[in-house]
């Protein structure tokens, strides 16, 4: 299903955020401290900031976060995201999604982050930033961090927090017309709704609830971008014969082709695919606005004589390859740009599932929000 639209004007607020130290940010085993009980771990972080694992700043802020990965560096604003209107029009909506989800996943996810009393983790948001906002960031991090470190999962993290009154007046300004594309984090950010309409209300008087809000990253997609990889498919119970005939009868060109050419012409256009023994490439015809996972999902798949029984994802072309065989198709696909996937994302379509891959994702435990004593003042 299409998670409901948030209004603008685009907000994020400042919260006092918890931070893990840096031996456990990146560690395997920080994923144990959100584990179940999920009503425990909140004492558990208590716990872990006795010993001196967990830093808490006193004072509330919007959080410019710079991680380097992998030879790529990007850099965010962090801050509470106002999820509490929704968009009546499609020229009102602040946050795009361009994935359907399991409204099953999207409720467990809520009643976690209730039982925590935690934002564990930012939903990553990519937009262009105006020239004025550019700038604050460039003098922000041209300042001393307040946390700079290397995590260890190899992660290379600088934070700054901004607290002055003219800097978040400036933000403020400059985000209000904005619109976000979620880039990784769809079904938190459906939880983050859920969680909004469960819980309204005035928990006191001059505030509203913490759950009005949820933890977000935003990124400059034109100063810091993140990767955007293709995800490919693997097709079981479906023959390389089977993928010709749906082609065929959809009136696409398919040609067998050595691997070293069906894979060079890979492309927004053609898809290539391998059973492990042949190679096939084909011409998908389509247009500009239609990324080629669109095609592939509502075309071609509902046209194939066999199959598929399931579908497997991979990130990798070798991982993807791994599962070829002649009753399991391998499918390379082609990324889309995120200018189109933002093109499809306004004209209110939904790409399939794992249709994207934004890369590098920050580690978990940089930054994290807290529920609890956190009501906020009114808008």
């Amino acid at each position: 299903m299409t998670p409901p639209y948030v209004a603008g004007p685009l907000r994020l607020e400042p919260f006092a955020a918890l931070m893990l130290t840096p031996n456990r940010v990146g560690n395997p085993s920080t994923g144990r401290a959100f584990a179940r009980p999920y009503k425990d771990v909140s004492a558990r972080l208590l716990r872990w900031q006795a010993r001196g694992f967990v830093r808490a700043d006193q004072e509330p802020a919007l959080y410019l976060h710079e991680y380097s990965s992998a030879g790529m560096t990007v850099r965010g604003l962090v801050g509470a995201l106002d999820v509490s209107r929704r968009a009546a029009r499609a020229e009102d909506r602040a946050i795009l999604p361009h994935e359907g989800i399991h409204p099953a996943q999207a409720d467990d996810l809520a009643d976690r982050m209730e039982e925590m009393q935690l934002n564990p983790a930012p939903i990553l948001l990519v937009h262009q930033g105006t020239a004025p906002l550019r700038d604050l960031h460039d003098k922000v991090a041209a300042g001393e961090p307040a946390h700079a470190f290397s995590d260890r999962g190899g992660q290379e993290h600088r934070i700054w927090a901004i607290r002055d009154a003219a800097s978040l007046a400036t933000i403020a300004e400059q985000l209000a017309d904005s619109q976000a594309l979620i880039a990784d984090g769809h079904h938190r950010y459906a939880a983050y709704l859920r969680l909004q309409r469960r819980l309204a209300g005035t928990p006191a008087q001059g505030t509203r609830p913490p759950t009005d809000l949820g933890l977000a990253m935003l990124v400059d997609q034109e100063a810091t971008p993140l990767f955007l990889g293709p995800i490919h498919r693997t097709l079981s119970g479906t023959s390389l014969d089977d993928l010709r005939d749906a082609a065929e009868s959809l009136g696409l060109d398919y040609r067998l082709h050595t691997q070293a050419d069906a894979v060079a012409a890979l492309s927004a256009q053609r898809l290539a695919a391998t059973d492990g023994e042949r190679w096939a490439v084909i011409t998908l015809g389509i247009g500009p606005d239609e990324a080629a996972v669109e095609a592939l999902h509502r075309r071609i798949l509902p046209a194939l004589p066999h199959g598929p029984t399931s579908i497997a994802y991979h990130h990798t072309v070798d991982d993807a390859l791994g599962g070829a065989r002649p009753e399991a198709i391998s499918v390379l696909m082609p990324a889309p740009s995120v200018e189109l996937v933002l093109r499809v994302a306004a004209a209110d379509r939904l790409l399939p599932e794992k249709a994207t891959s934004f890369q590098p994702k920050p580690s978990l435990g940089v930054l994290i929000r807290s529920l609890r004593d956190a009501s906020v003042a009114p808008s």
